[in-house]
């Protein structure tokens, strides 16, 4: 029954054109939206209305949630499931944004909570994940994300990345894959670099891969799927099993995306 409500209620949200304000924010403030074709664009577009349907959007700390807010933090998270066969974040109710840096208690799970959650230890953070929700996204950080990919950092990809992980019900790196194959090459292709990324860190070895990703294999597909979509083609020029595991399962060519925008530029 649910279902059918869900199906019947985006049917009459399609039924109204994309609103202009919107396209103008994803024009103005999401670098990646250029990047996209035609088709693409209109599917991103339709999965933003329904995720800003669906989701609880909640200012915190003085913040205003604006339209800018909602269409910004929904672009990105719904480019991540783009290529995916169904839409990956029914269960998650809620966003949750500071306007800067928050810093938040260490927060304990119960012995009877079992919801997989990426949990900071009473530091600040930029951005926390738990399979049910809420996400906490921290504003500053969400628009610099999204204007500049050339710099390799975007919260909202690194914690949606965690929700798609947590899917199967754990957090550690694997998210639910769709055939024996590709969960061979993935548990061999991100072992091995995972384990690489550790072993550059406690030697003081710079790698393409953010440093953070070396804690734990959560956070490694984390930073993965950040380079991924901000720098495919480093990524692919770099590490290109990594990449072609990771476009395996996003089901998107980033790097061939980046390429043909860069190529439409030049003319």
């Amino acid at each position: 029954m649910f279902t059918w409500f869900r199906k019947r209620r985006r049917r009459k949200l399609l039924s109204k054109p994309f609103p202009t304000l919107w396209r103008t924010i994803l024009n103005e403030a999401v670098t990646h939206y250029s990047f996209l074709d035609q088709q693409e664009r209109t599917q991103l577009e339709q999965l933003i209305q329904f995720f800003i349907a669906e989701k609880n959007f909640e200012g915190c700390g003085g913040l205003e949630v604006t339209d800018e807010i909602k269409v910004v933090i929904s672009a990105q998270a719904c480019l991540l499931v783009l290529g995916l066969p169904s839409f990956q974040y029914h269960e998650l109710e809620s966003v949750l944004v500071y306007p800067t840096t928050v810093t938040l208690p260490r927060l304990r799970q119960s012995f009877f909570d079992s919801t997989p959650t990426i949990v900071p230890d009473n530091q600040q953070i930029l951005g926390l994940a738990s399979m049910r929700g809420p996400v906490i996204l921290v504003w500053d950080a969400v628009i610099n994300g999204a204007r500049h990919p050339e710099h390799g950092h975007n919260v909202v990809y690194h914690e949606f990345a965690h929700i798609l992980d947590m899917r199967d019900g754990s957090a550690d790196g694997t998210p639910e894959l769709y055939n024996r194959k590709l969960f061979q090459d993935w548990v061999k292709i991100f072992t091995r670099e995972f384990l690489q990324l550790k072993k550059a860190v406690e030697n003081g070895r710079k790698s393409v891969l953010d440093p953070y990703g070396a804690i734990h294999e959560a956070e490694f597909f984390a930073v993965a799927t950040e380079l991924f979509f901000d720098r495919p083609l480093r990524l692919q020029k770099e590490i290109p099993e990594l990449y072609n595991v990771l476009a395996a399962y996003y089901r998107q060519d980033t790097a061939e995306r980046e390429r043909r925008y860069r190529q439409s530029e030049k003319k």
